[in-house]
């Protein structure tokens, strides 16, 4: 697979290759289109990740996990991505939600997260749109009924985490709380039928009067990210002050610069030696020269924006400076920025490889159908992150609830 290596020095670079999944990354490409055609990762591969390393990198050592750097995360994620979308898809939403946990959690619940991370289990999140779970008060503990949507990796995980509402009490704050997917009780819908990240298994999951201990439940307040930066709020390490939502974003950001970096070098790889209409050269067009420059321009400009902010994430844990409002702007602004310089690269990329590179049904196809997720993500949403950067731009008091 075509990367930079050969086009640039990487001295001061803010990106490096993959350490933990790198012998896992040519079985994760191999089976990518298989798993793209039946909607699931290959089920050896998802062993082989459960047993690699990766799966522990953002939890922090108190519980077992390597605690790696937001950047060292990136470099994984970024690696994974044009080579399954899926799978990254699926290993974001483990690394990035695990690290929401454990800032909810906190140190009562130090022990059970161990087990998780200790155990080599994979956890997911489905707290999407039209996602309504209620739970009653029972002798053995805590019932929940309903619907969570947008799980992905869900098929693959052995716990989710759960927001739902209380029957016995006013208190309009959800509580939240993991679920083992192994119970009986649980059932997983396979609902996700979209043209990107196929095989995420970004389902429904059913809770038919699931019990959980009462003693493992904890407010899930709206814009948690504060009560993180108060001193008074305890966490397992500072690392958990910084907000997950802020993390994804950047995480996503470099993993839509992976998919673009090897989307380019393949398809101007595959220019040198096509011959367009009357036999004309396409490597001499100036126009294919001009595209692919743009859109090389683009991915270095989205590239060294989110590592910019990821590097400025590590500096704050590392020197145990709490995050503040506009980090948190600057974190998912960045890697917002970072997806929509990547969506201008990757309709560049598609103009270059014109009809004839459809005809053929290369990688390339894939790779953008996947790519249009990136920008819908409820986290990282232009709509979403713009405005409110523009009122703490303005002074005003952002809005956002998560």
């Amino acid at each position: 697979m075509l990367d930079d290596s050969e086009l640039f020095t990487d001295s001061g670079r803010g990106f490096q290759r993959s350490i933990f999944v790198n012998p896992l990354l040519e079985k994760i490409s191999s089976q990518s289109s298989v798993a793209d055609q039946t909607r699931s990762i290959d089920e050896s591969l998802i062993r082989e990740l459960k047993d690699n390393d990766i799966m522990r990198i953002s939890a922090s050592a108190e519980l077992g996990g390597l605690g790696e750097s937001v950047v060292s995360i990136a470099n994984e994620l970024r690696a994974i991505a044009p080579r399954c979308t899926s799978t990254a898809w699926c290993m974001w939403n483990h690394l990035c939600t695990f690290h929401h946990f454990a800032g909810l959690f906190g140190p009562k619940n130090k022990n059970f997260l161990r087990q998780i991370v200790t155990n080599k289990e994979w956890v997911c999140f489905p707290a999407g749109a039209s996602s309504k779970i209620v739970g009653s008060k029972t002798d053995k503990g805590i019932k929940l009924k309903g619907v969570a949507a947008f799980g992905s990796g869900s098929r693959y995980s052995e716990w989710a985490g759960v927001v739902f509402n209380e029957d016995w009490s006013e208190d309009q704050t959800p509580c939240f709380s993991m679920v083992d997917l192994r119970k009986s009780s649980v059932r997983v819908e396979q609902t996700w039928e979209a043209m990107s990240v196929r095989a995420s298994s970004t389902d429904h999951i059913y809770y038919d009067a699931t019990v959980i201990p009462e003693d493992r439940v904890v407010p899930w307040p709206l814009r948690h990210r504060e009560n993180l930066r108060d001193p008074e709020y305890h966490v397992i390490n500072d690392r958990y002050r910084e907000d997950w939502v802020g993390l994804s974003v950047v995480w996503l950001g470099a993993m839509a610069t992976g998919l673009v970096e090897v989307s380019l070098n393949e398809v101007a790889a595959s220019i040198k030696e096509r011959i367009a209409i009357f036999g004309t050269k396409m490597v001499d067009k100036p126009t294919i020269h001009t595209n692919l420059g743009r859109a090389r321009a683009l991915l270095n400009a989205a590239t060294d924006t989110v590592y910019a902010a990821m590097i400025e994430t590590d500096t704050r844990i590392t020197q145990n400076i709490f995050p503040v409002e506009g980090d948190y702007f600057r974190q998912t602004s960045s890697g917002m920025q970072a997806v929509l310089l990547c969506e201008k690269a990757m309709k560049l990329i598609l103009r270059v490889s014109g009809g004839n590179g459809l005809r053929e049904g290369t990688d390339f196809e894939r790779r953008y159908r996947d790519f249009q997720a990136f920008p819908l993500h409820i986290n990282g949403h232009a709509d979403r992150i713009t405005e409110q950067l523009g009122r703490i731009s303005l002074g005003l008091e952002s809005q956002n609830v998560f």
